[in-house]
């Protein structure tokens, strides 16, 4: 079918321009002559077909797992923006709370592009249990707020208790991680120490109320969440003292303007994204694209090495008749070009091939997800999920053509000067 409907194709099309129809009809002359030795050619189709797909559904993958580790870390550890005192995360000291926070909370909330805010007190601190003792940030929140920004009250199970839902003074939910290095259940007891406003040891006794399990087992190990007012009153800070806001915007891509915009409001304080207080997201997300640019660099790589193999038994097989063509008028510049479409028609024809095979199995497993839960403790250890969802975009296959186009003509160069260097009269001779 392709060795018949091409050619028909080409040969109509060169019709209405008649200035044009050596070229086409060189290109219909190529397009036939890689199909004369099928079993070479589909072998060389196949190769392709299978590297581009390998490169393209692990590029896929790996895209997949930074946009899910992209979207848990804004939706549930650092929100698209925080704002801070300007020395307070150098220094976590706990008098550095945000001056005026009141009025910045008013001010973000008449943005139209701010879906929503949540204040924080933050302290590190020691949480001590009958079974040992740990490091842990406490995050001090106001539940209402939080569950506006965060989706970490999504993350605890039906069997796990719920977040701050009961009503009672002095509940903390903490994570699954946490909960089984210091042996806590639903309303097991733990003590949070640490130094309060005033340079004194504080301590405070807090009954679990909800255990929270997210796809960051570091996360969870070191977070801990109680009401913002219970911990207020142990650490001697006002009601209205804060040391962190969280900003959750509508649109995640509109991150940078809206830091821009907060920054120029409030110069007296510290706005970070999400790229500056997770940097190694950040880096991630910036070459994404470039680790599949690189993947496919180095797989065309290898397959031009067979490619330009293939077109120089090509030449070698046709010797006798490139003479004769040669002799009978056809310039070096059309046997040049001959060539050159060979084997452009071939890496094209492989990588369509690829392409086909590649959509459906991206788009299945996009929506269906790729189970790797015997890798889920390993993943989850770096912050990545168990369940990943491979992402192609049409870019993507755009920037794949283009790179097999330039592979093609830089290996189509050595073929096409081995049939340029063939002396017509010898060709002929040549058995």
């Amino acid at each position: 079918w392709y060795g018949l409907s091409f050619p028909y194709f080409v040969s109509h099309l060169s019709k209405p321009c008649a200035d044009k129809k050596s070229t086409c009809m060189i290109l219909s002359l190529a397009w036939k002559n890689i199909w004369r030795n099928k079993p070479r050619s589909l072998i060389v189709v196949f190769a392709v077909a299978v590297g581009l797909f390998g490169g393209l559904f692990s590029s896929a993958i790996f895209i997949g797992m930074v946009d899910q580790r992209l979207s848990d870390a804004i939706r549930n550890e650092v929100s698209n923006l925080q704002i801070h005192h300007p020395g307070f995360l150098s220094n976590r000291e706990i008098a550095d709370t945000i001056p005026g926070a009141q009025n910045v909370l008013r001010q973000l909330r008449k943005d139209p592009r701010i879906k929503a805010v949540s204040e924080r007190i933050k302290i590190i601190a020691m949480a001590s249990t009958a079974s040992g003792g740990a490091g842990v940030k406490i995050n001090g929140v106001r539940p209402e707020n939080e569950m506006k920004v965060t989706a970490l009250q999504m993350k605890i199970a039906d069997t796990s208790g719920s977040w701050f839902t009961s009503g009672r003074k002095n509940t903390i939910v903490v994570g699954q991680k946490l909960a089984e290095k210091l042996k806590l259940k639903l309303r097991s007891r733990v003590i949070l120490s640490f130094q309060s406003v005033n340079g004194d040891i504080v301590y405070g006794a807090f009954r679990v109320e909800g255990i929270y399990k997210t796809y960051n087992t570091s996360f969870d190990e070191t977070n801990v969440f109680v009401r913002n007012d219970d911990l207020a009153a142990l650490a001697g800070l006002q009601s209205q003292q804060f040391h962190e806001i969280l900003v959750s915007l509508y649109n995640d891509n509109t991150t940078d303007q809206v830091v821009d915009s907060v920054r120029n409001t409030f110069p007296h304080l510290e706005t970070m994204g999400w790229k500056e207080l997770m940097p190694d997201l950040g880096l991630m997300a910036e070459y994404t694209n470039a680790w599949l640019y690189i993947i496919l660099v180095i797989i065309l790589l290898a397959l031009s090495f067979g490619i330009i193999n293939t077109m120089m038994m090509a030449v070698l097989e046709r010797t006798r008749e490139i003479g004769m063509l040669r002799a009978v008028g056809m310039s070096g510049k059309k046997v040049f070009l001959m060539i050159m479409s060979e084997t452009t028609f071939l890496s094209l024809t492989g990588t369509l091939a690829g392409i086909i095979i590649t959509v459906p199995v991206v788009h299945y497993f996009q929506l269906h997800g790729l189970n790797v839960l015997m890798f889920a403790k390993g993943f989850e250890d770096i912050g990545f999920a168990a369940m990943i969802y491979p992402r192609l975009d049409a870019d993507s296959y755009a920037g794949l053509i283009a790179l097999v186009m330039l592979a093609a003509l830089l290996s189509s160069v050595g073929p096409s000067r081995r049939a340029l260097r063939l002396r017509p009269v010898e060709a002929i001779r040549t058995l």
